[in-house]
């Protein structure tokens, strides 16, 4: 038999105890196996599932990561279906605390925190005719935390309401335990000050970007189409401020390049009418380009857009 899943030393486990409380650090094996898996087939036995509450706590966690040589995998609802929410380190359990939802600027934004589930937020937002852009499938069990980290999108945001676009700001905390918050009036000279190596080099690879025209046209056409794979390059385009470009870069990024502790992002009008399906039947393709052209220009100005159309063949 193998020797199974990594653990951590007593020592170690000791040390998370006193960083976060003994009740917030799981470490036994039923615990550990409980979260090994997310809504992926992926199968991973975390060293110790933690549940901060802070961001001093977080930093901690990146500290003990780091000298360690234990990696930390943050998990919010656990719907990934491409194994983001499993990891062999420390599980970073979310969806206990982490609760914080505000609504700002007379319903134009809501301030969310990571735990917070997505259905729940557009729940609140109701009462304003208003709600996220975003529209997973699962977003009545996906967590806001996800929904940023993967740049959600879903069968009717298209691109332009996506999980990237919609941000506006968000306070994050960087592996070296630095809290940046990218809605402060002073958040350049913040980021500069607590990672100016960081500031400079998302900088330097802008300039170096833009130097190369065939790359910047190349990253524009991808990202004018869904694309969820891989970073957000395109924040090294659409963004000339450091702490712009660092924010849209952690959208789709999985964790892995810094911790999302909140963020603001820009609401939209709920539909005016309740969404309506019409299905029909087309002897060619050519046929349902012509009746989606004139679906949409019969909707435009008049309300809600056409903002769905699948197409099914007759064989299925």
């Amino acid at each position: 038999m193998g020797a199974g899943p990594p653990e951590l030393t007593r020592e170690q486990a000791a040390e998370l105890g006193l960083l976060l409380a003994p009740e917030r650090v799981f470490t036994g094996r039923f615990d550990r196996v409980a979260y090994a898996a997310d809504a992926s087939f992926y199968r991973l036995v975390p060293r110790a599932v933690v549940q901060p509450r802070t961001v001093a706590e977080v930093a901690s966690l990146f500290d003990f990561s780091r000298r360690h040589r234990v990696p930390l995998t943050f998990r919010a609802a656990g719907t990934s279906l491409s194994g983001q929410a499993v990891g062999d380190g420390l599980l970073v359990e979310l969806s206990r605390h982490w609760q914080g939802l505000a609504v700002e600027a007379g319903g134009e934004r809501v301030r969310v925190e990571p735990g917070v589930v997505g259905g729940h937020v557009n729940r609140v937002l109701a009462a304003r005719a208003r709600r996220i852009g975003p529209d997973p499938a699962s977003i009545d069990a996906c967590r806001m935390g996800g929904i940023l980290a993967n740049n959600a999108s879903g069968m009717c945001c298209g691109v332009v309401e996506n999980a990237y676009h919609t941000l506006e700001s968000l306070t994050c905390v960087l592996p070296s335990g630095a809290v940046v918050d990218t809605g402060a009036d002073d958040a350049a000279e913040r980021l500069a000050t607590a990672a100016p190596e960081l500031a400079a080099g998302l900088v330097a690879l802008r300039r170096e970007l833009l130097a190369d025209a065939d790359l910047a046209a190349r990253i524009r056409a991808k990202y004018r189409s869904k694309n969820t794979t891989g970073y957000s390059l395109n924040a090294l385009l659409d963004h000339e401020a450091p702490h712009r470009i660092l924010e849209h870069l952690l959208v789709g990024s999985e964790g892995t390049l810094a911790f999302i502790a909140a963020a603001t992002v820009r609401l939209h009008r709920r539909p005016v009418v309740p969404p309506t399906t019409i299905v029909a039947a087309f002897d060619a393709l050519d046929a349902v380009e012509t009746a989606l052209d004139a679906l949409a220009a019969a909707a435009t100005g008049k309300g809600d857009p056409l903002t769905r159309a699948e197409r099914v063949r007759a064989a299925a």
